[in-house]
C-alpha cells in the first residue's frame, strides 16, 4: 500500500511516501539556486514533496538563508526547482512558512519587522544571524488589523506566486510555533479583539488565511500543517481547550475543503507525543486526505495507512541521508544516517552528496 500508486481528490501520486517540510538554510540571499535544484532533483522519487518552509513575506524570513516566494528572483529559482521534480515525474506543493516572533532583524531584508499576534517575546533570548553570529532577541511587535490584512494578502500573493514557479498546491504551515499557530495558541495570542480571546478567534487567522489562499489558486492546491499539542518555538500544550481548538479546526478547514491536514508529531525528537485520540478526532471530522507524519518507517507506516489511520504518511529526516529512500525502504535495505552537523550549514556538505543506493553497492 505504502508503494502504491495514489489517487483521491485530484492528486494523483506514484506512491503514499510525502517528504516532509525540511528546513535546510542554503537559499543564500532567500532564493533558491542550482544545489536546492539538484537536492530536490535528488529525492523527486517521493510520491509528494513538501518543499522547505518559505516565506511568504520579507516579514517572515525569521531564520538564516531560508527561501522566499515573494519576489520574482525567488519565483524564478524555484521554477527550476519545480521543473527538474516534475522531469523525474514527481509532485511538489510548496510550504509557506511565515516565522512570526522566531525571527531576528538580522534576519531580516531592510525595513523588515519582527511581528506576533502580541508583543510576548521568546523565552529563550538568543537567535543565531550570519551577519553576526548569535545575538539577543527581544519581543515582536503586535499585528494590528492593517498588519493582519497585509499579512493575509502577502499568504495570497505568494501562493499565486508558487503556482506561477509550477507547483503543484502550497501548505499553509500552521505549526511549529510560526505565525498561524502564534494566533492559535494562547501562550502567545493575548489580542482581546476578533482575533484573541476565544479559541473561534484565536483560530480566526489562519481560517481567513486559508479561505484567501483556496479563493486564489483553488481548494484542491491547497493544504495546512498542524501540530496540536506541539511545544516547539515555546508553545503551550496543556491549554484547556486544546482538544476542542483542533476540532473546530478540522471542521471549519472541512467546510473549506482543503486538500489536506498534515499532522505533525514531533515525540521522536523528544518532545511530548500527540494523544492517538486527537489524530482520530481530526481523522473523523475533516472529510479529506489526511497526512501524518512523525517517526516513521515503512512497516509503521504500512499499518497506519491499511487501518485508515492515514491517506498518506511523510518523512522529514530519513530523506536527508537517502535521496532515493523510497526505494531503498521497498526493498528493504539499511537506511544511511544523516550528519546533524550539516543540517543547516550552507554548501553542497550534507546535502547533496549522500550517494544512492545503487553508488554504494558499486563501491
Amino acid at each position: 500500500m505504502l508503494f502504491d500508486k495514489f489517487s483521491k481528490k485530484g492528486l494523483t501520486l506514484d506512491n503514499r511516501v510525502v517528504m516532509a517540510p525540511l528546513t535546510r538554510s542554503r537559499a543564500i540571499g532567500n532564493v533558491p539556486n542550482d544545489l536546492m535544484v539538484t537536492y530536490y532533483a535528488q529525492r523527486a522519487g517521493a510520491g509528494l514533496i513538501i518543499s522547505e518552509g518559505t516565506s511568504p513575506s520579507p516579514n517572515g524570513l525569521g531564520y538564516p538563508r531560508i527561501p522566499g516566494v515573494f519576489n520574482a528572483q525567488q519565483v524564478t529559482g524555484w521554477r527550476r526547482v519545480t521543473n527538474a521534480v516534475h522531469a523525474k515525474g514527481g509532485k511538489i506543493f510548496q510550504q509557506l512558512m511565515h516565522t512570526g516572533r522566531v525571527s531576528h532583524p538580522l534576519n531580516l531584508p531592510e525595513n523588515g519587522r519582527v511581528l506576533a499576534p502580541s508583543a510576548v517575546g521568546l523565552e529563550q533570548t538568543q537567535m543565531y544571524t550570519d551577519e553576526k553570529g548569535v545575538q539577543p532577541i527581544s519581543a515582536p511587535t503586535a499585528m494590528n488589523k492593517q498588519d493582519i490584512a497585509a499579512a493575509k494578502e502577502e499568504h495570497v500573493q505568494a501562493a499565486r506566486n508558487a503556482i506561477e514557479a509550477g507547483f503543484d498546491g502550497v501548505e499553509l504551515h500552521g505549526a511549529n510555533g510560526y505565525l498561524l499557530e502564534q494566533f492559535i495558541n494562547p501562550a502567545v495570542n493575548q489580542r482581546e479583539d476578533e482575533y484573541g480571546g476565544s479559541l473561534e478567534n484565536r483560530a480566526r487567522f489562519a481560517l481567513e488565511v486559508a479561505e484567501a489562499v483556496v479563493a486564489a489558486i483553488g481548494a484542491e492546491k491547497v493544504g495546512i500543517r498542524l501540530s496540536p499539542y506541539g511545544v516547539f518555538n515555546e508553545m503551550s500544550n496543556d491549554y484547556p481547550e486544546q482538544d476542542a481548538t483542533y476540532h473546530y479546526l478540522a471542521e471549519e478547514l472541512g467546510k473549506l475543503d482543503l486538500l489536506y491536514i498534515h499532522l505533525v508529531d514531533h515525540s521522536g525528537l523528544g518532545t511530548p507525543e500527540v494523544p492517538t485520540s486527537i489524530k482520530r478526532e481530526i481523522r473523523d471530522r475533516f472529510p479529506n486526505l489526511l497526512i501524518l507524519s512523525g517517526n516513521y518507517d515503512a512497516e509503521r507506516a504500512e499499518e497506519d495507512l491499511r487501518a485508515g489511520h492515514a491517506d498518506l504518511i511523510a518523512f522529514g529526516r530519513p530523506f536527508i541521508a537517502n535521496p532515493d529512500l523510497v526505494t531503498r525502504m521497498r526493498e528493504g535495505e539499511e537506511l544511511a544516517q544523516p550528519n546533524p552537523d550539516t543540517f543547516y550549514t550552507p554548501g553542497p556538505d550534507g546535502y547533496v552528496d549522500y550517494p544512492v543506493l545503487a553508488e554504494e553497492q558499486v563501491g
